[in-house]
């Protein structure tokens, strides 16, 4: 199955974060992509982060440079 979110190059990690922090996504050296979810979240608002990430992996967002630019699109 070749489908881009079935791969081991998106880690996901659940760690403590101030509240007003849903996920963070980083782009390792790699090229793979590690996505750290807050773990006090509830686990509906842990999805909605988590797809929230995903979206910006799959929108190519890492190469684009406006933050607003790339929210105000999802």
């Amino acid at each position: 199955m070749d489908h881009p979110l079935l791969t081991e190059d998106i880690g996901v990690y659940f760690l403590d974060m101030d509240t007003a922090v849903n996920e963070q996504i980083n782009l390792n050296e790699d090229g793979s992509f590690s996505i750290f979810i807050n773990a006090r979240l509830n686990w509906e608002r842990q999805m909605i982060a988590y797809y929230h990430a995903l979206k910006h992996i799959l929108n190519n967002d890492f190469n684009k440079t406006c933050a607003d630019d790339i929210e105000n699109a999802m």
